[in-house]
Formats: C-alpha cells, sequence, structure tokens
C-alpha cells in the first residue's frame, strides 16, 4: 500500500512538471507574439516600387538583390527583437542597388535570442555568394556577433556584442545614434573593448534606437532629432562604402 502511494505521489509530481513545463513553453511564445512593432506601410512601399532592386520573401528570409543580378558580397542582417523583419528593407535597400545581396531574416519567435540557425542558413538564400558580412539591430546584433566567425565582416545598427571579437581580424562598423535611449552611447562605449581596436565607430547625431528601422516609436527610447529619409541616406553614406570594402576571399 505504502508504495502504491508513492508511486502516485511521484506520477502527480511528474505530471505537474510537465503542466509547468508545457505552460512556461506556451507563455513564452504567446509573448513573442505580442507586441510585434509592424513596418509602417509608406517605407516599405518605396521597397516594393524600386525598380532597381528585386525582393523576394524566400525561406531564409527576405532577400533583396540587384535587379541586374550582379552580385558578389551579401550582408545577413538579423532583427531587433519583436520588430517586423521586413521594417529594415527601407534602410537596407541603397546595399541592393550598390550590388550587395541582402537577407533580412526572420528569428525564431520574433527574438533573435532564440534563433540557434548557423550563418549558413540564411547565406543558402545565396549559393553563389562567398563572401558575406553579418549584421543586426539591437538584440539582432548580438546575436550577430555570436556567428561572426563565419562571415567576413560586422555590421552593428544600436548595438554592441556580449561576446569578445577583439582578436579577430573582422571588419566591423559600429553604426550608433545620439538619442538612442535603449542601446545609449555609454552602453556601446562601455563594450567598445569587445571588438577589434580598428573597428569603425560612427554615432549619427538625431538618430535614436527606432531610427534603424522603420517600424514607428519604441518604449523606452529617446527622441530622433532627424527623419526617416535623413536616417536612411546617412546610413547609406556609412555602410555603402564599407560594405564595398568587405574582404573577399
Amino acid at each position: 500500500m505504502q508504495k502504491k502511494r508513492g508511486r502516485r505521489v511521484i506520477t502527480v509530481i511528474l505530471w505537474g512538471l510537465v503542466a509547468v513545463l508545457v505552460l512556461g513553453i506556451g507563455g513564452i511564445v504567446a509573448w513573442s507574439q505580442i507586441g510585434v512593432m509592424p513596418a509602417e506601410k509608406e517605407p516599405l512601399a518605396s521597397v516594393r516600387d524600386n525598380t532597381a532592386i528585386h525582393v523576394e520573401d524566400a525561406e531564409q528570409g527576405i532577400v533583396l538583390t540587384p535587379a541586374d543580378g550582379d552580385s558578389e558580397v551579401g550582408l545577413v542582417f538579423i532583427p531587433g527583437a519583436k520588430v517586423d523583419p521586413w521594417a529594415y528593407a527601407p534602410i537596407l535597400q541603397s546595399l541592393a542597388e550598390d550590388g550587395v545581396t541582402v537577407v533580412i531574416t526572420r528569428p525564431w519567435l520574433n527574438l533573435a535570442f532564440f534563433d540557434l540557425r548557423g550563418l549558413d542558413a540564411f547565406t543558402s538564400a545565396a549559393p553563389d555568394i562567398d563572401d558575406w558580412a553579418i549584421g543586426g539591430h539591437s538584440l539582432g546584433g548580438v546575436r550577430a556577433c555570436q556567428l561572426a566567425a563565419d562571415a567576413e565582416a560586422l555590421v552593428l545598427f544600436g548595438s554592441y556584442c556580449s561576446n569578445d571579437v577583439s582578436e579577430t581580424d573582422l571588419s566591423v562598423l559600429s553604426i550608433s545614434g545620439s538619442e538612442d535611449g535603449l542601446s545609449t552611447p555609454d552602453k556601446i562605449d562601455a563594450a567598445r573593448d569587445l571588438l577589434p581596436a580598428d573597428a569603425e565607430m560612427v554615432e549619427i547625431e538625431g538618430a535614436s534606437h527606432a531610427s534603424f528601422g522603420d517600424y514607428g516609436p519604441q518604449a523606452g527610447d529617446g527622441e530622433p532629432a532627424l527623419s526617416s529619409d535623413e536616417m536612411h541616406s546617412e546610413v547609406s553614406r556609412i555602410l555603402v562604402p564599407f560594405m564595398a570594402e568587405v574582404p573577399r576571399d
């Protein structure tokens, strides 16, 4: 009798643990879908109407390529937490215009932290390209740092590394905003020693955290002092020359 009672107690405990696990997973999935910041319609329309590039909604992500198909280098770009990947197409389209293939990923559960796929899961969208940069915004940039060992270059938008890549030969570009209330200038400066000594650090005056994507205001952020079009032009001015110098194998 005592043994049967013991087995019943163990069974109840095990089923209780299973229920807690299921509820926990369900809660995380539900939370990941709540509050996703959608891409703004007007900037996205400029991408769809851009005859200089080709836009494909592929399995690997949103793929932007030059309309003439002439591309020798690529950028895999990882969105920030709970940001619609399409929100980054407007600010990155100038790269495709200049001959760079861009793959904007769709992180699992809308959070790069949970996405365990390697770089080749995204570069497979353009198998003819051998040389790739990896980049990302906010949490997407943190994840990009973790994948940077498989790339030739690293691009950070309002972000910083949590792992040390300072001893690598990566070409690194870090673009930040003076009004960023989340990845603040102080936070980016504090993590500067995790990047190579020759990393290019550029702060855009008047840019906020949400200035790096077209998804509207973000809680906890600063107030931007420049328009979306101005931000696109400034990022293009900085990013296009950097990508042109990405090392080729």
